[in-house]
């Protein structure tokens, strides 16, 4: 199994739980594929460098999970049938990627603390 990390950014027409029924719809999704999820982010809504679909903001998520090479595929499909979806990018992460990930995710549990 391979590490992977995905971030997708959802349309900021959406209610708070529109979006948070389509990450866990995602959630779930990398579950059945037999993958495992280690972090997952909100970012919130955030300003778009430029438009996309005519919008100018979109509420971004990460995911960063273990699961097989098949169901990456599978995600992006997935990815590409929901309207909710403006874009995304998934990258399979080496071990240096794999390390400032780590460092990424201590710098954010002590700035919650």
């Amino acid at each position: 199994m391979n590490q992977y990390e995905t971030v997708f950014i959802l349309n900021p027409v959406l209610s708070e739980k529109q979006v948070e029924e389509a990450v866990q719809k995602y959630v779930s999704f990398i579950k059945t594929q037999k993958g495992k999820l280690s972090n997952q982010e909100n970012w919130g809504l955030k300003k778009l460098s430029y438009p996309i679909e005519n919008k100018k903001s979109g509420f971004y998520h990460l995911f960063e999970f273990t699961a097989p090479k098949d169901s990456v595929s599978e995600l992006e499909i997935e990815f590409r049938r929901d309207e909710r979806i403006m874009r995304y990018l998934t990258v399979k992460l080496d071990k240096n990627a794999k390390a400032w990930a780590d460092k990424r995710k201590k710098r954010n549990s002590t700035k919650t603390k």
